[in-house]
């Protein structure tokens, strides 16, 4: 439940406070957005298993963001496109938690 509050609440503050980044650093942006997006929704899935360590959420959230942003920043000066490898290794493990979330919301609703 943390991280959907965290999720919601970050949603809201970058509602109300508009910014603008520029256009150079759109990539490292998205992919650290992913990177982010994908540690939230991991987060959610560990929440629903009872296994949510805020240290591990915390560590990946950031970690993973930074990490990301570093390598789209190191593709970009080698001249290839590795923001594109981290957009689709995130954009994978976030539908593959979204459908476990999925999943875990189905079985808890008794049948009628």
């Amino acid at each position: 439940m943390i991280p959907l509050l965290g999720l919601i609440i970050g949603l809201i503050i970058g509602i109300l406070i508009p910014y603008n980044i520029p256009r150079e650093y759109s990539n490292y942006a998205a992919v650290a957005i992913l990177a982010a997006l994908d540690s939230v929704f991991g987060g959610l899935v560990a929440s629903m298993e009872n296994r949510f360590k805020t240290k591990v959420f915390l560590s990946g959230f950031f970690g993973n963001s930074l990490l990301a942003a570093l390598f789209a920043y190191i593709g970009d000066r080698l001249g290839i496109s590795l923001h594109l490898a981290a957009v689709f290794a995130f954009g994978n493990r976030i539908f593959l938690n979204f459908s476990v979330i999925r999943r875990k919301l189905i079985e808890k609703k008794p049948e009628k």
